[in-house]
């Protein structure tokens, strides 16, 4: 019988505090992180990003948000200038160097201190569907009516 292997992929989240506000605040910057970002974690982007300005009933709250949708799922972020703050995922099937991206963002963007928390996605998710349909018709051939 087949080895099924499952899990969708890896879900980094990563909370940045004491940024660099000239960076948190850059549209262009954001824009640029988020159209080269994918390449060098070896992903594919599909679409360019979706990067706006945003300003909220509190005036402090305003930041940028952007989102770039890759062929392996998304890379998205939330800054907070006023509060040097900013909000990071990176979600992928494909496996990534999640020590390097951690490192190369905060670097990126002076972190001073980080909350990071990974998460596996999708536990129950066959890899590949040929070995589960192949299972499934193993386990069909076997049953008896």
């Amino acid at each position: 019988m087949e080895n099924i292997e499952y899990g969708f992929g890896q879900h980094l989240m990563m909370d940045g505090y004491g940024c660099d506000r000239e960076k948190l605040m850059d549209l262009d910057f954001i824009y640029d992180f988020l159209s080269r970002y994918p390449d060098e974690i070896n992903m594919t982007k599909i679409m360019p990003p979706y990067v706006f300005k945003y300003s909220g009933k509190v005036p402090e709250d305003w930041g940028i948000s952007g989102f770039v949708l890759i062929a392996e799922s998304h890379i998205s972020i939330h800054t907070f200038p006023e509060k040097l703050y900013l909000s990071l995922d990176i979600f992928s099937c494909k496996e990534f160097d999640a020590d390097a991206a951690i490192k190369h963002i905060k670097k990126l963007f002076s972190i001073e201190k980080s909350e990071i928390k990974m998460l596996d996605r999708g536990h129950e998710f066959p890899k590949v569907i040929r070995s589960v349909q192949n299972f499934v018709k193993n386990e069909r051939s076997q049953m008896t009516v």
